[in-house]
């Protein structure tokens, strides 16, 4: 094993913490003897509290991240899939997808109420469009209004008074250990999960071919298999933060890793819930990019087009 010390990259909140404690548990295991350095990094999704369409969508939160991974300042960034663009950074590659966790959305409310009680016109935080186009979809007589801040700020919100609900991760509750705090959990059947939701990514520099190395080794065959569905779908579709899009890839057992079956489900719909076109497809681990263009495909022709230009 190398003597090298691996720096590695994260945001500063208790759930960025949390899950790089989780990722270099990983890396341990799959690795023995290497030793990291955490290095903490404030991003512009960090600083501000604008919505994260007026910022300018997800990537304000791996921006400086991929900056100083680009810069050689650190060797090894943990992200949250959900929170990377579709398009890898060029020069950066993500090494590894970890097992994914449950990726299903959790309504927090403040009197433990599910979203089916929540009394007419309750305000509902998310900052998230497709959240709030399946909310509506559920209950059209809910106020759905942006929500920022970290988990544990989000829930204090609803906790004073300031929110009737709001809709976060349930991997990001489960991860601090406050899974607990969810009134409800959404089945994929009434939230389909946005893209990579769950799933913790380790990126590296493409040059770097120790630290990729050491990252591949973590790599979860069926973790990696969803993800390349997810994005491919998100991809051809084009949408952006202010679109809602949904997308969800489940992996069953197979003879091997290459051509287990995959089931992707997909959904574009409106910000308010009125309109919204979903489909699935089913294939192989090995066709999950091809899966991925032609569910999109599908939707396109079923007026998602349509939809996403609403958006923006």
């Amino acid at each position: 094993m190398s003597a090298r010390k691996f720096i590695v990259g994260t945001r500063g909140s208790k759930l960025a913490l949390r899950q790089t404690e989780i990722t270099l548990e990983a890396l341990t295991a799959a690795n023995g003897g290497a030793t990291f350095e955490q290095r903490i990094i404030q991003t512009e999704g960090d600083r501000s509290s604008a919505s994260l369409a007026t910022l300018g969508g997800r990537g304000v939160f791996v921006i400086e991240i991929e900056q100083a991974l680009l810069r050689g300042e650190i060797d090894i960034a943990v992200h949250s899939l959900k929170d990377l663009p579709g398009i890898e950074t060029e020069g950066l590659t993500l090494a590894a997808m970890l097992a994914r966790d449950d990726p299903r959305d959790v309504l927090v409310s403040g009197n433990g109420n599910r979203i089916s009680d929540l009394p007419s016109g309750a305000t509902v935080g998310t900052g998230s469009p497709r959240r709030a186009c399946q909310a509506l979809a559920l209950r059209s007589d809910l106020i759905m209004t942006d929500i920022r801040g970290n988990v544990d700020t989000r829930i204090r919100k609803v906790q004073e008074g300031e929110y009737d609900a709001a809709i976060l991760a349930a991997a990001g509750l489960a991860r601090l250990g406050w899974l607990d705090r969810a009134s409800q959990i959404f089945e994929p059947d009434e939230m389909l999960p946005s893209v990579g939701q769950g799933i913790l990514a380790v990126q590296v520099r493409t040059s770097d071919g120790e630290a990729m190395s050491l990252v591949r080794a973590a790599d979860n065959n069926a973790s990696r298999a969803a993800a390349i569905a997810e994005r491919a779908f998100e991809r051809r579709l084009g949408g952006g933060c202010a679109a809602a899009i949904a997308a969800y890839a489940t992996v069953g057992r197979g003879r091997s890793s290459e051509r287990a079956p995959l089931r992707l489900r997909g959904l574009v719909g409106e910000q308010d819930g009125r309109r919204i076109v979903n489909g699935e497809m089913s294939g192989t681990t090995s066709e999950a990019e091809m899966l991925g263009v032609r569910l999109a495909e599908y939707l396109i022709a079923q007026g998602a087009e349509e939809l996403l230009e609403a958006a923006t």
